[in-house]
């Protein structure tokens, strides 16, 4: 791998979504401490928050784990603003304000506009706010601007095409690489295609590959008995080119312990690991799943508006990876407006227009008994 922004950066990032909850529902602060203590004596630097995780608690915890217990040079913070919860322009642009306010510091080292997709694009453009985040940095506030993203590789193409920036986020994961919903592995051409450096989030899949089906773990075990499922996803992606650091959202003590034990040395995957992997993903693709490309020709002229790919997505997710209960969260927030499974009404529409010949009216149903509580 040649020279690129953030090439020397400390390979795993501190993730602070999804952080340790006492009983009452605040934050474990001792333990965020306790988690912060390790990853900066090990060497780590990039914290990663935004001004919608955990309804700003997520902003405050950082402010308290690290601005007010390290020197600020120590470490890197990343948040992020979030137009979609933005009432309009000037509601979104306040939340700079709120950020630097919550995190007790006058500069951010990583600001991203958050969740940037085909859909929401242009609500980003209409509010002005590529131009606001590069007259921060020109004014010092921001040291670095960007964009988390969840779209296709040709609206990220055109993104890049409209707006210079200094790195972006991407979700990249062994599993979403070529997965159609996701797209993890063109978008990451499409960002290294404009020379821009990648933060990564979903390294895990959002805990799914730290828990794979059967048949998968036991390609890993078989290598290396030792390391553990989390450890050959986070490794995987850290060892592309153009990624500054890969995002884990670490939950207590024994995850961040478990991952500085394998990244406070970080070794990219040697070819024989790389094979290793490979394997797993050719595995991934014979676990019985639906064999939905997500190209939502059933989804057109559908008289119920039911999100068929997105509910069989949940659904796979319970399929492959034993995840009833984030599956239902999936499919509850996929349906959320829309037509339920359950509300099928056998018309036949959507197998008509299915090019994987997919028996959807049938797949509902079972979706129904699953996925809906």
């Amino acid at each position: 791998m040649g020279d690129y922004f953030g090439k020397d950066t400390f390979k795993l990032g501190f993730g602070m979504m999804r952080l340790p909850h006492l009983p009452d529902g605040e934050n474990d602060q001792a333990q965020i401490n306790e988690m912060a203590d390790i990853f900066i004596s090990g060497g780590g630097t990039y914290v990663d928050t935004a001004f919608v995780y955990d309804g700003g608690k997520s902003e405050e915890a950082v402010r308290k784990a690290f601005v007010e217990r390290y020197p600020r040079d120590s470490f890197t913070i990343a948040t992020k603003l979030n137009a979609r919860v933005a009432k309009d322009e000037e509601d979104a642009k306040a939340q700079l304000a709120t950020s630097l306010k919550r995190l007790g510091t006058d500069y951010l080292d990583f600001y991203l506009l958050h969740a940037v997709s085909d859909d929401n694009y242009q609500q980003y453009c209409d509010y002005h706010l590529w131009d606001f985040i590069k007259q921060k940095k020109e004014e010092g506030v921001l040291r670095n601007i960007g964009f988390s993203y969840h779209g296709t590789p040709e609206c990220l193409d055109r993104i890049l095409t409209e707006h210079k920036v200094d790195f972006m986020q991407l979700q990249i994961n062994y599993a979403d690489m070529d997965a159609p919903n996701v797209q993890s592995r063109r978008c990451w051409e499409t960002a290294r295609k404009h020379g821009v450096s990648v933060t990564v989030m979903e390294p895990v899949k959002g805990g799914a590959l730290a828990n794979p089906h059967e048949s998968i773990t036991k390609i890993f075990k078989e290598y290396n008995p030792s390391a553990s499922m989390a450890s050959w996803a986070i490794r995987y992606v850290a060892s592309m080119d153009g990624i500054i650091t890969v995002l884990s959202g670490m939950s207590n003590l024994e995850q961040m312990m478990d991952n500085m034990s394998y990244m406070r040395e970080f070794r990219p995957l040697d070819e024989q690991e790389q094979a290793v992997v490979k394997a797993a993903q050719d595995a991934m693709k014979r676990v019985p799943s639906i064999a939905c490309t997500a190209c939502h020709y059933c989804t057109e002229g559908c008289p119920m508006s039911i999100p068929i790919p997105e509910i069989f997505a949940a659904m796979n997710r319970n399929i492959m990876f034993n995840m009833i209960d984030k599956a239902q969260r999936d499919y509850a927030r996929a349906t959320e407006g829309k037509g339920k499974a359950s509300e099928c009404l056998q018309c036949g529409q959507c197998e008509g227009a299915c090019p994987q010949h997919l028996p959807i009216i049938e797949l509902l149903q079972d979706c129904a008994s699953a996925l809906e509580v």
